[in-house]
């Protein structure tokens, strides 16, 4: 009879189950499952194997997956975007140690950026001074 006994036992909590899921099943349709003014779980947000940070894809990468020898020419993309000039002015740059330059030297058109640059700068032959003008694009002959 103990066996009897457990079985009764067994299907009235088998009955006390399914009447238990009803009732959450009723009160889900009543109930939202999510509350909009919780915060969501960082597990419930990204599952397990999803990454949490955006992939940027490198220039590169996206020449190699798009066919552009297929697209016409005079459609814009990646390749043949072109922007506007810059609103800004460009930045001055010392021409020997490549800081910001507020000063000029007038002699030679060099860009400095301080007194030990300078030094420096006068006391370069004008040969060097040129190919540091030809290299800023800024070749001047001088005199």
């Amino acid at each position: 009879m103990p066996f009897h006994g457990s079985l009764v036992r067994e299907r009235e909590r088998e009955q006390k189950k399914k009447k238990m899921e009803g009732e959450v099943v009723k009160s889900e349709m009543v109930l939202p499952v999510h509350m909009a003014f919780k915060r969501i779980q960082t597990y419930d947000k990204y599952p397990k194997g999803q990454s949490r940070s955006r992939h940027w894809k490198h220039l590169k990468q996206i020449l190699q997956a798009e066919n552009f020898h297929n697209h016409p020419p005079d459609l814009p993309n990646y390749v043949n975007i072109e922007s506007p000039p810059s609103i800004n002015p460009c930045r001055k740059i010392c021409d020997i140690t490549g800081f910001e330059a507020p000063y000029l030297d007038p002699r030679t058109k060099l860009r400095y950026a301080n007194t030990d640059v300078f030094k420096l700068i006068r006391s370069l032959p004008n040969e060097y001074v040129q190919r540091y003008l030809a290299l800023r694009n800024a070749a001047v002959v001088l005199k």
